[in-house]
């Protein structure tokens, strides 16, 4: 291959680009790690992981990314602080553009990009996100004790997050656009059961409104055309995961009908040297556990790439 400035550029710094950093630079590849914000990615802001294997008492979700990144910087592992704006990948160096105007090339990439949380998309969401609205059920749950908050949501993760959420609310009310819950009928069943639960189907929120103190009430629209207002003290938006991809090459990549690029087992693209790893996959669980074991599929990848093996 010719000369490129490191062997393996790894994008996005949550737990698959760390994990594919750590086992690159243990193995002595020449490897830059890329991140336009915190180390960690979403992982930062969960409030507590309870199922990372041989963290028995759990961490918090900032602490356990921190001994992922101290573990892949004992082995060297460059890391940079910059905003990615482009990529050329089909040739045999690829190229990474940064927002500065550098490029940077490589001769194999793994995006681990990851993903971001849906939006409504509606007045004072935004003004009230921290401030009774919130996107991570996990991480701000315990707020909400002994107070009535609402999901918006009608899929797995929202029923589930609604029946995690009545360890501390007095109730929940779940809000979903459609006559019927699209979660399966098990974890239906579940919540259907627990009489802290209540729906409001057919339906969807059109505004959030608050103060100093945070939310106060939504404005709900219903299908058939009739309008009520719900007072709660938070809302949960769970509509699904939106891919962090505006700086792919989405004409080159396949990738799934939400933008999520594909990959084969090893985590290998459609484009030959180029790999993906964590939540910008498309796949059906995101997990930082199956993020970190993605990276390090992805990594092995690379060296068999590098090594001239398919």
């Amino acid at each position: 291959m010719h000369k490129a400035d490191y062997q393996l550029i790894i994008i996005g710094g949550g737990p698959a680009g760390l994990t594919a950093g750590l086992y690159a630079s243990r193995d002595r590849l020449k490897t830059l790690l890329l991140e336009k914000g915190a180390i960690g990615g979403q992982v930062n802001i969960t409030d507590w992981v309870d199922n990372y294997p041989g963290f028995v008492e759990g961490a918090t979700g900032f602490e356990l990314m921190e001994k992922m990144s101290a573990h892949a910087a004992r082995f060297g592992l460059e890391t940079r602080f910059a905003n990615v704006t482009s990529l050329d990948l089909k040739e045999n160096i690829k190229s990474v553009h940064l927002e500065n105007g550098e490029t940077l090339t490589s001769q194999a990439v793994i995006i681990c990009t990851g993903g971001s949380p849906g939006r409504l998309g509606i007045k004072g969401e935004v003004e009230l996100t921290g401030k009774g609205v919130s996107y991570c059920a996990t991480c701000d749950g315990p707020f909400y004790r002994e107070e009535e908050i609402a999901v918006v949501g009608g899929g797995n993760t929202a029923i589930q997050e609604a029946v995690h959420l009545t360890k501390f609310a007095s109730k929940v009310t779940v809000i979903h656009r459609r006559n019927q819950l699209r979660a399966t009928q098990i974890v239906q069943e579940k919540a259907l059961a627990n009489d802290k639960i209540h729906f409001i189907l057919d339906a969807s929120v059109t505004a959030i409104e608050g103060g100093d103190n945070g939310v106060e009430r939504l404005y709900i629209e219903h299908n058939n055309g009739t309008r009520s207002t719900l007072d709660v003290t938070g809302i949960f938006i769970l509509i699904g995961v939106i891919p962090n991809n505006e700086m792919l090459p989405l004409d080159d990549l396949e990738v799934d009908k939400y933008g999520f690029v594909k990959t084969d087992p090893e985590m290998r693209t459609s484009l030959p040297g180029v790999f993906a790893a964590g939540d910008i996959r498309s796949k059906s669980f995101r997990q930082i556990v199956t993020a970190a074991g993605e990276g390090a599929t992805a990594e092995l990848s690379v060296e068999h790439y590098l090594g001239g093996e398919s």
